[in-house]
């Protein structure tokens, strides 16, 4: 392990950004460099991510960190692991945060990737004394230094009780930007609250600059079999495509490529048992095209 280096909350290089949270941590222990200059994006998700949500956080960290910016994260295993290894690729700074003790990297399997991050000038830190065993509790107290170290966090994919939805709120309470990645039910929650949906880093730099997104949805073409689907979906009832074979009178293979069309366009969110709802930039696209 390398030699830990401890800032306390007193010192002049303790991070500025964490003097947000009010009483903790008093401490931040270091392995490398915890750089403060210029902004920095959490990107933040699923441990049990999909193949398609690894991709996503992958991409935009390292879109992110090739302009210049920041990427923290959590070093857990899938989106994390993918925001950290984007912003690796793109040769830019990444540092990760644990909820445990630095004598011993969680998790273990993402030991390489932690190297490589001290090897090319990134970080590793903890609020948390060597010893510190990875317990539940210290997740959710970890999420909010993540929230405090960001100027934006974004979250890419995530289920309703997801931790990422913590470092969400914890981000709101700390007057952070926030966004999301569409497409998954804990994201499609933020984005029913009004949080923004965004799909690439021209995005986020948008939202960076103060400045809103506008709705990217690209509605199926009129008279289609996939708007016809569209159309008969709803945000508070999902259906199979069997249901919709049923009640609609339609073959059952139009309407499962209807479907999986709109999921991929992020117009219909893939639940449970193959049921699909609207999604939340699907209403909005509608609610645009009817005002």
């Amino acid at each position: 392990m390398p030699k830990t280096h401890t800032l306390v909350r007193e010192h002049p290089s303790f991070p500025t950004a964490l003097r947000d949270l009010p009483s903790w941590p008093q401490v931040l222990h270091c392995h490398g460099d915890l750089k403060q200059e210029g902004l920095a994006v959490a990107v933040v998700g699923a441990r049990a991510a999909s193949k398609n949500g690894r991709s996503q956080a992958l991409m935009l960290a390292s879109e992110l960190a090739a302009r210049g910016h920041r990427i923290i994260s959590g070093g857990a295993l899938g989106v994390d692991s993918a925001a950290h290894e984007g912003a690796l690729r793109a040769g830019g700074y990444t540092a990760a945060v644990m909820a445990c003790g630095l004598d011993s990297y969680y998790p273990r399997r993402n030991q390489r990737l932690f190297e490589t991050m001290l090897e090319r000038g990134g970080a590793i830190v903890s609020p948390y004394e060597v010893g510190s065993l990875p317990l539940r509790g210290r997740f959710v107290r970890r999420n909010q230094v993540i929230a405090a170290l960001a100027d934006l966090v974004l979250v890419v994919e995530a289920s309703t009780n997801s931790g990422s939805l913590h470092t969400a709120r914890f981000a709101l309470g700390l007057g952070r930007k926030l966004a999301v990645v569409p497409g998954s039910p804990g994201c499609e929650h933020l984005m029913a609250e009004g949080i923004p949906a965004v799909r690439c880093a021209e995005d986020i730099a948008t939202l960076l600059s103060g400045n809103p997104v506008p709705c990217f949805a690209q509605l199926p073409k009129a008279g289609s079999m996939t708007e016809f689907v569209l159309q008969h979906l709803s945000m508070y009832e999902a259906r199979t495509a069997a249901e919709l074979h049923e009640e609609l009178g339609i073959p059952l293979r139009a309407a499962q490529r209807s479907l999986l069309r709109l999921q991929l366009d992020l117009l219909a969110v893939g639940l449970p048992g193959q049921r699909f709802r609207l999604s939340q930039l699907a209403a909005s696209a509608l609610e645009a095209t009817r005002s």
